[in-house]
């Protein structure tokens, strides 16, 4: 019975260290043509909204030119702090994010809609075909696949909608393109 208990135990600490870590993980980041509300505190002439540029970066005054592609807006506020800090004494940054305009992906093939997808939140290869319109009668089931950076991930969509295999669902992110020949 102790035996028993304690697997019970472990079990629980490691299921909740997970739950943990997945959370965490579900913070947004941005992407280009995101748009962000930057302020310092007590510094009026030191706020404003900026995009995100095609290259990843923002430009801010005194801070320059501020990579922030693939950061939370907390971890780039810390940034525009650190380069700050030898003009202000304590520099307290705030970013809001107030557009994801960024937050696409792109349906390209044999869809009824193609083109970009916003995701208003976490988007899957079937949510992203759903919002196409669907695949029209000509699409190859066989060849779907999606495209990041330099990875190609087939989708074995036969699987997928018939419930037998979902690791092909993948979740998409900012910049993937969904190709339907």
């Amino acid at each position: 019975m102790v035996r028993l208990l304690m697997s019970v135990l472990c079990a629980l600490v490691v299921w909740s260290g997970t739950v943990a870590a997945d959370t965490s993980s579900s913070t947004y980041l941005l992407s280009p043509g995101d748009k962000v509300m930057i302020s310092v505190w007590q510094e009026d002439t030191l706020r404003q909204e900026t995009v995100v540029l095609p290259d990843g970066s923002i430009t801010f005054p005194l801070a320059g030119r501020v990579d922030v592609a693939g950061l939370e807006a907390t971890a780039v506020a810390r940034k525009i702090e650190t380069a700050l800090k030898p003009y202000l004494a304590q520099p307290n940054v705030s970013v809001v994010v107030t557009s994801t305009a960024g937050n696409l992906v792109y349906v390209q093939g044999k869809v009824i809609k193609p083109g970009p997808v916003p995701m208003a939140g976490p988007t899957a290869v079937l949510q992203a075909l759903s919002m196409s319109g669907g695949m029209d009668k000509f699409a190859d089931e066989s060849a779907i696949k999606v495209i990041r950076g330099q990875k190609v991930m087939p989708v074995r969509y036969k699987d997928l909608v018939s419930g037998r295999d979902m690791s092909t669902n993948f979740q998409l992110q900012a910049g993937d393109t969904l190709v339907v020949p």
